[in-house]
């Protein structure tokens, strides 16, 4: 392997010589072989460096900092690694000390060296071209880093709630499709009343509907930005027109409306808009964990469980098993939402252990948040895409239920009593014989007063009653 000679604090050490990036990278290489997850596997996150590094290219140019070819040269290269190339580059493991100082280095390398490229110079001809004092110029990692992550993850939640809306209206579809198939209820697993497998369904749409709403509401604070801070906020070595234009360009070139936090001291350090959108994603977490807990209870069996509806297989499930059909889909999403709210804790601890001006942690809240809102997305895709859609319903089944169900004898409580209900719905569990002929056989009411009374829209719906 050929390499090129280059030279930092600690001293001199050999890159090789076709990597776009330098000794910066290599040194973080070297130091954090933890996870083995670079950082160029969050696109996302690459895209908003480079956004970022070409707004400050452009605000730099604008303010005389920067000369025209070198701002070019920048932006060239800035614009395409946004558009997805030489991500392969960027190699520093996602877990990092440091407070992302290593993941801004590798991003000004790969943008610097891309740039000698395209004015005609080698890698790693630094006096041309060279990545602290040019590509890094008025910036800081502490206010480049968390810009980037903000960015990326406004990029992140967009495509989560595409995700999350294509589910809710699988389930919409859904429960418009079973709007009609009576079934009884469930508190605390036991039969309660009447109600349609529509309704049942329908609470899962309203359920994502809530939490798209709280996801919008969270990413506001997150498009409040730091660029232009610097080091600790005091925005030390910028043109005071520098942090207005860059955040500008960066407006436009994201496609986002970002603000200026009001107090660039404050953002520095504070990581309190990450602990509150990973807490919304923890919320979603939890309510689509507990809507896959009742998908496999309610599809349970199917001869000696609950067996109300189907769910597509996936599978064959088991090896010793034959025919035996498990519910995979829910079970992968119930194990992503596990990890969703244990990456919340992680958040959690992170944040709270930001001292001073600076939170050193910020790589492990960045990772952590872009694990929950990658998986939640492909979570909320395949539920969609391989369980809702192709669920259907076993109403023979549900019907015979609601006709023997002793749940029955709620809704004739002001008609006959509760003790008197109380007395029914006992002989028809004992019994197993409809509620319906116990109450006639009973003479507590008339056939067809019975039958006006349990009607499908009078079971599942508020009505006045006198």
């Amino acid at each position: 392997m050929t390499t090129r000679n280059e030279h930092d604090l600690l001293g001199d050490a050999a890159v090789p010589e076709d990597a776009y990036w330098g000794i910066h990278t290599l040194r973080a290489i070297e130091n954090y072989p933890i996870s083995g997850k670079p950082i160029g596997s969050y696109s996302d996150l690459i895209r908003a460096l480079a956004l970022v590094k070409h707004a400050a290219a452009l605000a730099n140019r604008e303010l005389g900092q920067l000369d025209a070819r070198r701002a070019d040269a920048i932006v060239r290269a800035c614009k395409e690694i946004a558009e997805g190339r030489l991500h392969e580059q960027f190699v520093v493991d996602v877990i990092q000390g440091g407070a992302g100082t290593s993941t801004n280095m590798n991003a000004n390398e790969v943008i610097a060296n891309r740039a000698l490229e395209l004015l005609g110079h080698a890698k790693g001809d630094y006096k041309e071209l060279h990545p602290l004092n040019h590509v890094n110029m008025s910036q800081s990692t502490n206010d480049v880093y968390p810009t980037a992550l903000r960015v990326a993850a406004c990029f992140g939640i967009a495509k989560l709630l595409a995700a999350m809306a294509e589910l809710r209206e699988a389930f919409e579809a859904k429960a418009d499709e079973f709007r009609d198939v009576l079934k009884i209820g469930r508190t605390q697993l036991q039969d309660a009343v009447p109600m349609t497998l529509g309704q049942e369904f329908s609470t899962y749409a309203v359920m994502l509907g809530e939490d798209e709403a709280r996801l919008g509401e969270a990413i506001a604070l997150i498009r409040e930005v730091n660029l232009g801070a610097t080091a600790i906020g005091t925005g030390i070595n910028t043109d005071i027109r520098y942090s207005g234009l860059a955040i500008g360009h960066l407006s436009h070139l994201s496609d986002l409306d970002l603000l200026a936090a009001p107090n660039l001291i404050e953002a520095t350090q504070d990581t309190g808009a990450f602990v509150q959108l990973s807490g919304v994603l923890k919320r979603v977490a939890s309510k689509l964990s507990k809507t896959c807990h009742d998908l496999r209870l309610l599809s349970s069996g199917p001869q000696a469980g609950f067996g109300e509806i189907n769910l597509p297989p996936r599978a064959a499930g088991s090896s010793i098993m034959p025919g035996k059909v498990n519910p995979v889909i829910p079970e992968v999403v119930n194990q992503v939402a596990f990890e969703v709210i244990g990456n919340d804790v992680t958040i959690t601890m992170a944040s709270e252990a930001g001292q001073l001006q600076l939170n050193a942690f910020e790589p492990i809240i960045g990772h952590s948040l872009f694990k929950s809102v990658e998986h939640l997305t492909a979570a909320c895709r395949t539920l969609t895409e391989h369980c809702v859609k192709g669920i259907t319903a076993n109403r023979e089944l549900l019907a015979e239920r609601v006709r023997t169900s002793a749940g029955l004898a709620t809704a004739l409580n002001p008609y006959i009593g509760y003790e008197n209900a109380t007395r029914v719905a006992q002989e028809a569990l004992k019994s197993g014989r409809p509620v319906a002929d116990l109450v006639c056989e009973m003479g507590l009411m008339e056939r067809a007063e019975l039958d006006a009374v349990l009607r499908p829209e009078v079971l599942t719906a508020p009505r006045r009653l006198a």
